[in-house]
């Protein structure tokens, strides 16, 4: 992916409109938050512009998905875009409506060049499968036509958390641990293993009413599997500022950072630092601002894109903060919040909760007296 379409995502990944509730609360801020101002903007062009080209299989697992209108309007979507869409059902009755005569049997050992053939007259072709062989089927079209991407849709959607909250992101070794854990759904997930091991780049499971979000928005709507998580952790370069300032941009808009002037932004951006995903992707930033001749440092505007919160994207950030502030010899590094979700997340890698005067004076020179009555301080002593 070029330079230019990793900012162009970060563009509209910062104007989007703010996420569900339980979404934010897994976002990490370290500053107080402020009204938002999210825009009306979606990434949708961004993944249409990734698709096209491409092979995208659709796999209707219950009757909800063959009969839902935004899987409908997802292939019509498809169609416009260039991008060749192939749905798999079990009943023949389930993909004529969307699929019409392009429709091809997995029994028929010609299966794979006859899909060729209905791909090349139609951009939508169905592959039906055999009788209880549903996610076997999506196997084995994933991996013999090396598809972009798959996605399951049923009526439960994505995977749960213990608590209830979806599970949005997994990788192999996630994966590989829910395998060894019982429940219903083991035989799809096993599946799901063969084909991202296998070199298929990512599969999705969602509801049929979530396939438009799981498609094309960064926060998605189900469980979205790769095999890799391939996450670097280092400083901003010149390249990346521009997604980085349009993260912290999104971070304020959705109320999680404080909106900063130009020339604090700067001294963010020159200290900042992120977790990549896949070489590319910037799930997450964080900047450590040095106070010179206090020896500490502030960790501030550390925010996380929502699909990846629950991938240890945080931590990453504050530990790669700890060692750079060990290596520059700070002898504390502190922090600021009003959230106490925050609070506690910074506790847990060895922050402790100290009175605003434990920390450098200059923090609060023209800062609002209101707010300061308002924010909790945390520090981490380094010697």
């Amino acid at each position: 992916m070029s330079l230019e379409a990793v900012l162009f995502l970060c563009d509209r990944i910062a104007r989007c409109h703010g996420l569900p509730n339980q979404s934010h609360s897994r976002a990490m801020a370290t500053l107080e938050p402020t009204t938002s101002r999210a825009g009306d903007f979606s990434e949708k062009e961004f993944y249409l512009a990734e698709f096209r080209g491409r092979s995208v299989a659709l796999v209707l697992a219950d009757d909800a998905a063959a009969h839902s209108e935004r899987v409908r309007s997802v292939v019509a979507d498809f169609k416009r875009n260039g991008t060749r869409c192939l749905l798999i059902a079990s009943e023949r009755a389930a993909l004529e409506p969307i699929c019409g005569p392009a429709l091809v049997d997995a029994a028929d050992p010609r299966w794979v060049g006859a899909l060729w053939h209905a791909l090349r007259s139609s951009a939508c072709a169905g592959l039906v499968a055999l009788e209880g062989d549903l996610s076997a089927c999506a196997r084995d079209a994933a991996l013999r036509l090396r598809l972009a991407k798959l996605v399951w849709i049923d009526h439960a959607g994505g995977l749960k958390r213990e608590g209830g909250d979806r599970l949005s992101y997994v990788d192999q070794a996630a994966l590989s641990q829910l395998l060894g854990e019982s429940g219903e759904r083991q035989g799809l997930l096993r599946e799901i293993e063969t084909m991202v091991q296998g070199g298929l780049p990512s599969a999705a499971i969602c509801t049929p009413d979530g396939l438009d979000d799981e498609l094309f928005t960064y926060a998605g709507s189900g469980t979205f599997f790769t095999r890799d998580r391939y996450i670097e952790v280092r400083r901003l370069g010149l390249d990346d500022f521009d997604a980085g300032h349009d993260l912290v941009r999104r971070g304020v808009d959705e109320g999680y950072l404080v909106a900063r002037d130009d020339q604090e932004l700067e001294e963010v951006l020159t200290n900042a630092f992120g977790v990549f995903v896949e070489g590319r992707y910037l799930a997450g930033i964080g900047a450590l601002i040095p106070h010179v001749g206090s020896g500490a440092g502030e960790l501030g505007s550390l925010y996380t894109l929502t699909r990846f919160a629950g991938g240890g994207v945080g931590g990453h950030l504050v530990n790669y903060a700890l060692e750079i502030a060990a290596e520059r010899g700070f002898t504390y590094v502190y922090a600021c919040t009003t959230q106490a979700h925050v609070v506690r997340f910074f506790q847990s890698y060895g922050f402790n909760e100290v009175e605003p005067e434990s920390i450098p004076a200059e923090k609060w020179a023209n800062y609002p007296a209101e707010r300061r009555g308002e924010v909790t301080c945390l520090r981490r002593d380094l010697t």
